[in-house]
């Protein structure tokens, strides 16, 4: 995938998003680290997971709330034009959480969607996992 200079890199699992800038060229990209965003994860109604004493997993609803936030704050920026070109790495079940909730100009920004937990890697895997053939 060819990351155009000025390209966002978001990746997302259910506690963390770490949010990366193409400071490279297209060809030959350089990932730099951006401060992350405190994100309010507080929106546990949006999440499609409700747990109960017989269905636990209350974790679960936070990890979709934090994949709500994380995705609410892309959104703000796409439609603030700070973010025109963005890639999205996420875990699976994060990832099809997060398409719920893109807003329409968020999906026209997206240039690929990497299904893949890449929490906490280096810049260099994160660029070896977007060379990848999906």
């Amino acid at each position: 995938m060819l990351l155009p200079h000025g390209t966002v890199i978001a990746v997302i699992d259910g506690v963390t998003f770490e949010l990366y800038r193409n400071t490279g060229t297209e060809a030959e990209p350089e990932l730099s680290p951006e401060d992350s965003p405190k994100l309010d994860a507080s929106n546990h109604s949006g999440g499609s997971h409700h747990s109960s004493s017989g269905n636990p997993g209350g974790h679960q609803a936070d990890e979709d709330a934090h994949a709500i936030a994380a995705v609410e704050w892309l959104n703000q920026q796409v439609l603030g034009h700070k973010i025109t070109d963005l890639v999205v790495l996420a875990a699976p079940r994060t990832l099809g959480e997060l398409r719920k909730h893109y807003h329409k100009l968020t999906q026209q920004a997206l240039l690929g969607e990497i299904n893949k937990s890449m929490s906490g890697r280096q810049p260099s895997e994160l660029i070896e996992a977007l060379r990848e053939p999906v």
